[in-house]
C-alpha cells in the first residue's frame, strides 16, 4: 500500500492530506493556521514565509502521526500563487512575500508594460497582461522601493517553490506555476527575456531553470524524513500552483471540464492541449501543472466578502443560508460590487465596495446577504463569460471552496451561470492534487507508463447530492443584473482610484 501526501498552502493556512493509492481514498488529514501581517498600508498584503514552513511541518507531523508513515512514497505541494518569495546567496528569506492579492504595485504593472510596448506587445511577448496579482511587478517593486534588499537578491521562489526548496534543499520551478509570475512566453512554455529585461537583466540568473510538471523537484532532505518517520527515499514532485493543484484534484486534467473554486479569492478555470490566449488580457493564459495549459479567470473578493456580511450582522454559517434564502433571487435590486481589496477580473486594482439600488424594500439583513453572495458571484460570470467566447464553454461547473458548501449559494451559482455545477466528495482539491501528482510522478521515475489522467478519474468523485440545475426565471434575472453589474464596474472605474486616496 502505498501512501501519498498531498500539501495545500493557502492564504489562510496550510493543509495536507493522505491518499492511499490502491484503496483510492484519503485516510488522514490535518490543518494549521497561519497569519496576514497586520498594520499594512491599503493594497499592501504580505506573509512571513517562516509562518508557511511552521505550518507545514505541523501539518506533516500530525497526518504522519495518523499513519503507517513508512509506506510514504511521496509528497506534492501546492501554494497560493504569485506570491514573490527573495532569497538572499545564503538561501535565506530577505523579507516578507508580497501576496498574490497585494495591490500596491500598480505603477511598476505601467512601467513594464511600458517597457514591453504596451498591452498588446505584453501580451504577445508573455500571453498575459501584466497585473498587480502577478509576481514581474512584485519584483520591480522591490528594486524601486527598497534597494538594500534588492541589491541582496539572488534567488527567486514562487510560495510553493519555497516549500519544496525547504523539503528538498533544491531551487526548482515548474511551467503551471511560473506562468503566474508574467515573466513567461507561455506559448512556447519558456523565460521571456524582454519581460526579463524590463525590470533587470540579472534576474535571468535568479530564477531557477523551469523543469516539467511530471518531474521531481527532488527528495527529502534526510533529516525531515528522521524527524517524521518516513523512508528515505520520498519523492517530492514538481508540485504547482493552488489552482493547478486543483484542477488536478478536480479532474480537470482533460479538454471539458471546468472548475471553480470559491474561496478567500474565486477563479474558474479548465485545461486546454494548447495555449488560450486572451487578446484583451482579461483571462490568463497559464501553463497547467501537467504539461498543457490553464486558461484561467480569477477574482479576488469571495468568501472575504461574505464572512464580512457575516460578521456584520452576527450571523454564523446556518444563520447566513437562512438569510439568504429569505431573500428572492437578485435581492429586489440591491447590487454589492464586492471590490473590497480592489479586484482583478476586471481589471480595477483601486476599486472598492459599492452597494448600489437600496431603497426601503430591501434595506434588510436578508437582502445584504443575499446581494453579497450574487455580487461575488457575477464578478466570476463575467469571467467565465469571457471564457466561453474564445472557445471554452461549460456544460457543467465543478466547485469547490467554502462557497461549494452551501446548498443556497451552489444554487445561486447554477442559476448564474446557466449550467449545472457539482460540489467534490473530498474538497481538498489543490492538496489532493498534490498526491496525485506525486504519485504520477513516482510512477514515471520507476518506469511505469501511468496517465494522471487515469489516477484522477480512479480517485476524484463527485457528490451528486449536491448537483444543482439552474431555475429557468432566475436565469432571465441574473443576467438582467450582470448587466447592471457590469455597467456599473465600468462607470465608475475613473473615480476608484481618487476614492482609493481619501482611504489613505
Amino acid at each position: 500500500m502505498s501512501l501519498f501526501i498531498g500539501i495545500d498552502s493557502g492564504t489562510q493556512s496550510v493543509k495536507a492530506i493522505v491518499l492511499d493509492l490502491e484503496a483510492h481514498k484519503v485516510i488522514a488529514e490535518a490543518r494549521a493556521p497561519h497569519t496576514l501581517i497586520a498594520g499594512l498600508p491599503v493594497g499592501h498584503m504580505e506573509q512571513h514565509p517562516r509562518e508557511w514552513i511552521g505550518a507545514l511541518e505541523t501539518v506533516l507531523a500530525k497526518v504522519a502521526a495518523k499513519i503507517d508513515r513508512t509506506r510514504v512514497r511521496g509528497i506534492g505541494v501546492s501554494g497560493q500563487q504569485h506570491g514573490f518569495v527573495p532569497l538572499d546567496e545564503r538561501g535565506e528569506v530577505i523579507r516578507p512575500a508580497k501576496l498574490w492579492c497585494d495591490t500596491s504595485t500598480t505603477a511598476e504593472c505601467a512601467f513594464i508594460t511600458k517597457k514591453l510596448g504596451g498591452p498588446k506587445a505584453a501580451i504577445r511577448k508573455t500571453g498575459n497582461l501584466i497585473l498587480p496579482g502577478f509576481t514581474a511587478p512584485k519584483i520591480l517593486w522591490l528594486k524601486r522601493h527598497e534597494a538594500a534588499n534588492y541589491k541582496k537578491l539572488r534567488q527567486v521562489l514562487l510560495p510553493h517553490d519555497y516549500l519544496n526548496f525547504h523539503l528538498t534543499g533544491n531551487y526548482f520551478m515548474e511551467h503551471g506555476d511560473a506562468s503566474g509570475t508574467a515573466l513567461m512566453d507561455v506559448r512556447n512554455r519558456t523565460w521571456s527575456r524582454e519581460a526579463i529585461a524590463a525590470i533587470d537583466r540579472n534576474l535571468a540568473d535568479w530564477l531557477p531553470p523551469l523543469a516539467e510538471s511530471h518531474e521531481a523537484a527532488g527528495v527529502l532532505r534526510a533529516e525531515l524524513a528522521e524527524n517524521f518517520g518516513f523512508p528515505s527515499d520520498v519523492i517530492v514532485s514538481a508540485g504547482g500552483g493552488d489552482n493547478m493543484m486543483g484542477a488536478i484534484g478536480t479532474g480537470n486534467v482533460a479538454p471539458g471540464v471546468v472548475t471553480a473554486s470559491f474561496g478567500t479569492s474565486g477563479t474558474i478555470y479548465a485545461f486546454a492541449k494548447k495555449p488560450v490566449i486572451d487578446p484583451q488580457g482579461e483571462i490568463a493564459a497559464f501553463c497547467s501543472s501537467t504539461g498543457g495549459w490553464l486558461p484561467l479567470l480569477c477574482t479576488m473578493n469571495v468568501t472575504t466578502v461574505t464572512e464580512q456580511m457575516r460578521a456584520l450582522f452576527g450571523q454564523d454559517h446556518t444563520a447566513l443560508e437562512a438569510a439568504v434564502a429569505r431573500a428572492p433571487a437578485g435581492a429586489e435590486g440591491l447590487l454589492l460590487l464586492p471590490y473590497l481589496a480592489g479586484e482583478r477580473t476586471p481589471n480595477v486594482p483601486d476599486g472598492s465596495g459599492v452597494v448600489f439600488g437600496l431603497t426601503n424594500k430591501n434595506f434588510s439583513a436578508a437582502h445584504f446577504a443575499r446581494a453579497a453572495i450574487e455580487g461575488v458571484t457575477l464578478g466570476m460570470n463575467y469571467g467565465l463569460r469571457r471564457l466561453a467566447a474564445l472557445g471554452v464553454k461549460a456544460s457543467e461547473i465543478r466547485v469547490t471552496g467554502g462557497g461549494a458548501k452551501s446548498a443556497v449559494w451552489r444554487q445561486i451559482m447554477a442559476d448564474i451561470f446557466g449550467v449545472p455545477v457539482v460540489a467534490m466528495i473530498d474538497d481538498e482539491g489543490a492538496a489532493l492534487g498534490g498526491a496525485l501528482q506525486a504519485a504520477w510522478c513516482l510512477a514515471l521515475r520507476e518506469g511505469r507508463k501511468v496517465k494522471l489522467a487515469d489516477l484522477a478519474a480512479e480517485t476524484v468523485a463527485l457528490n451528486e447530492a449536491t448537483r444543482c440545475a439552474p431555475i429557468k426565471a432566475n436565469v432571465a434575472r441574473y443576467r438582467e443584473l450582470q448587466a447592471v453589474q457590469d455597467a456599473l464596474s465600468l462607470a465608475l472605474q475613473p473615480v476608484f482610484g481618487a476614492q482609493r486616496k481619501l482611504v489613505g
